[in-house]
């Protein structure tokens, strides 16, 4: 098939993970990303562990499949040359940079933009480019304290996501708005400046949380496993394990309260806002049903009622799992010092191909370097 990308050349300045994983997105559509490293050591992730298989970063390893890898010297004469010609070749300019720093190394927006006034340049910072704070370094934990998610996160404790979750929705807005900006480019012939941050992404998806506070002016509280808006809705413990359940309308609920031994027009219970005011109450009704049998079998008798129930599988259990396989969501390649590895796969599939993303070849994170002399020869040809 065609890469949906395969016209579009990235160069992708970032580190960590928010700007190599908008990087990476684009990568997986099928644009050629080239990735700028300094040559004493590259990307911080790729020091960043354990685990490390044959000097090899896991966490380097998530966020940089699809890629190429040169390295250069931004400060020096020759490295400044170098960027500068793969800016007039390039379609997008990806950095996540503190606001300031390209602009002292002499590639400030317009600079980049008299180099190649069709650039697309995405740019990411920690808290915006700014206001009162927008020079503050961004990591992804301080950014969900910041920016409210671990007020509404766990039990008793402010708890941040599991998963570096700003960086990443951070990484998402950027290829987003990219591709948008890329789009306007094919109509104006012009390219234009995409920012976002760690702080907007996280505010970003704050969804009916936000607007229980914008609009109602009320303070969303943590609900721990359990829906702030909705009941039932959440993690209940059978007789071996637990199981998620979620009752999302009226209808259901008519189906769900015979099935645990509930009046589904109890007083308490009768609709939405009576469940979510009579919440712990409810809960206890329904471990109390749910005590009796298995997981297994609460998961089976639900699912014949067609109310929507599901585990809390570890990573093994995901990956092994044949839904996870059956969606493309593992991908084989091969890499050059640690052979066929398996890594977590592009979450798009297309309707040409069997496989997620949209390659028909994907690529394994770059070693540091690699493509030191290929990069170099296309440039000068």
């Amino acid at each position: 098939m065609q890469n949906l990308l395969s016209d579009v050349v990235v160069v992708d300045l970032t580190r960590a993970l928010a700007g190599p994983h908008a990087a990476m997105m684009l990568g997986d559509l099928g644009a050629r990303v080239i990735k700028v490293e300094t040559p004493n050591g590259g990307d911080d992730s790729r020091g960043w562990g354990p685990p490390f298989v044959n000097g090899e970063s896991t966490y380097y390893l998530s966020a940089n499949r699809n890629k190429e890898s040169v390295t250069a010297d931004l400060k020096s004469a020759d490295g400044k040359e170098f960027l500068a010609k793969l800016v007039r070749k390039a379609d997008i300019l990806i950095e996540n940079f503190r606001p300031g720093v390209l602009d002292r190394l002499g590639f400030g927006n317009e600079r980049l933009h008299e180099l190649n006034p069709g650039l697309v340049i995405l740019s990411i910072t920690g808290f915006g480019h700014d206001g009162p704070e927008g020079g503050r370094a961004g990591y992804d934990q301080i950014a969900q304290g910041e920016g409210g998610l671990m007020s509404i996160t766990g039990e008793t404790e402010p708890t941040k996501v599991g998963a570096p979750i700003s960086d990443l929705l951070a990484g998402m807005y950027g290829a987003y708005g990219a591709l948008a900006a890329l789009h306007e480019r094919s109509i104006t012939g012009k390219g234009r400046v995409v920012r976002t941050s760690l702080l907007a992404s996280v505010v970003g998806v704050h969804a009916f949380h936000g607007t229980k506070w914008t609009v109602a002016h009320e303070l969303p509280e943590r609900v721990g496993n359990h829906h702030a808006q909705i009941a039932p809705y959440g993690l209940y413990r059978t007789r071996d394990d637990i199981v998620q359940v979620a009752v999302g309308s009226e209808g259901l609920w008519r189906l769900f309260a015979p099935v645990v031994g509930l009046d589904p027009d109890d007083h308490r219970f009768a609709t939405n806002p009576d469940r979510v005011a009579h919440r712990d109450e409810l809960t206890a009704a329904i471990e109390t049903a749910f005590a009796g049998d298995s997981a297994d079998v609460w998961l089976e008798r639900l699912a014949d009622k067609g109310i929507p129930a599901g585990k809390v599988r570890d990573f093994q259990q995901v990956y092994d799992w044949e839904q996870t396989r059956s969606q493309g969501l593992l991908i084989d390649v091969e890499h050059p010092t640690l052979g066929t590895i398996q890594l977590p796969g592009p979450p798009l599939r297309f309707d040409d191909n069997p496989y997620a993303g949209a390659r028909e070849t994907n690529l394994p994170p770059p070693r540091l370097g690699e493509h030191n002399e290929s990069v170099r020869a296309w440039l000068d040809d």
